[in-house]
């Protein structure tokens, strides 16, 4: 996978910059590296990359904003850097389209392995743990009130017209929906729809979520205090 992938990173901090991009490089994937979020844009409508790491913190137009930009005009991954893990620009990077992030300093490795887990569930949009979630595999069009969700043909309706999801809400709702009624915690959503093998932070959850009930309805998704997450049957 790595040897053909066109990642688009922008960071300011050179240092950073030409070592993670060093690194990347070493490890097989193509790397356009930009140092503001203006040449950022420009770089991404010209090349069209296959997944966007930016960093939260960067002149001219700052990572959110331009994750944001990205988000208008495509459902490619993107991945947000941020040098505090509990910093509110995290959750402004997930609501404005981000599909994970990671916290500055990182180890390249770390960087790797979360980029190779954010294009195994864009390149597999229907999978869950082990394979495709129950649904998908049985195929068929699945109907909760006014929504169908359409494991073969990866489409959702609601009240009859399409509902536009990245990859990630789509992968979401595909393990809710084959499981209507069962709570799901955050920690084995992060395992079956973020690929998580390791303890990850929920916050990425909640925000995706919270984004996924904004398309199919506020009430569709049932907060179980202490528990999870279920999908009204």
């Amino acid at each position: 996978m790595a040897d053909q992938t066109h990642v688009l990173f922008v960071e300011d901090d050179d240092v950073i910059r030409e070592a993670t991009q060093l690194a990347l490089e070493r490890d097989g994937f193509v790397v356009t590296a930009m140092p503001d979020g203006l040449s950022g844009l420009e770089a991404f409508r010209a090349d069209r990359p296959d997944i966007a790491l930016l960093d939260v913190m960067v002149p001219g137009l700052d990572g959110v904003s331009l994750c944001r930009r990205i988000r208008d005009e495509s459902t490619v991954p993107v991945i947000m850097l941020s040098a505090r893990a509990d910093s509110i620009d995290v959750v402004l990077g997930l609501e404005a389209g981000a599909d994970d992030y990671v916290t500055k300093p990182f180890d390249g490795a770390v960087l790797v392995a979360r980029i190779r887990a954010v294009l195994r569930r864009f390149g597999h949009a229907g999978g869950g743990q082990g394979g495709e979630p129950a649904s998908a595999a049985n195929g068929g069009v699945l109907t909760f009130g006014d929504l169908e969700v359409d494991t073969e043909g990866m489409e959702v309706r609601r009240a009859g017209r399409p509902v536009a999801l990245t990859p990630t809400e789509m992968r979401l709702l595909l393990e809710f929906s084959s499981a209507p009624g069962t709570v799901l915690s955050r920690d084995k959503l992060l395992e079956r729809v973020w690929d998580y093998g390791w303890g990850g932070d929920t916050r990425v959850v909640d925000v995706h979520v919270q984004r996924l009930r904004q398309k199919i309805g506020q009430d569709r998704i049932e907060t179980v205090r202490g528990f999870g997450y279920k999908l009204k049957a």
